[in-house]
């Protein structure tokens, strides 16, 4: 039987339909026994067919640099230190 650890580390390819027929079919039945994985499945699905085909976006420079800065301080947090500074300053 299926995890929900091994649903998860599956399910990029389950919904690609890359995997082989007898992974599939476990898959299947795991997610439809599972209630938590089927909405984890069926919820990355309908997100992937919203965005599939939509062109990329540039990230505008102050919110990429906002974001940096947040993944600084959040990383710094984790080891007690000050944030560095800012990329670019």
């Amino acid at each position: 039987m299926l995890t929900c650890k091994q649903f998860l580390q599956e399910l990029n390819d389950f919904l690609d339909e890359s995997t082989d027929p007898g992974l599939r079919s476990e898959i299947e039945r795991h997610v439809n026994e599972c209630p938590n994985c089927w909405v984890v499945c069926d919820t990355t699905r309908r997100t992937l067919k919203v965005f599939k085909g939509m062109e990329a976006q540039a990230v505008p420079a102050d919110v990429q640099q906002r974001l940096v800065s947040a993944v600084q301080k959040k990383i710094a947090a984790r080891q007690g230190k000050r944030p560095a500074a800012p990329i670019g300053q």
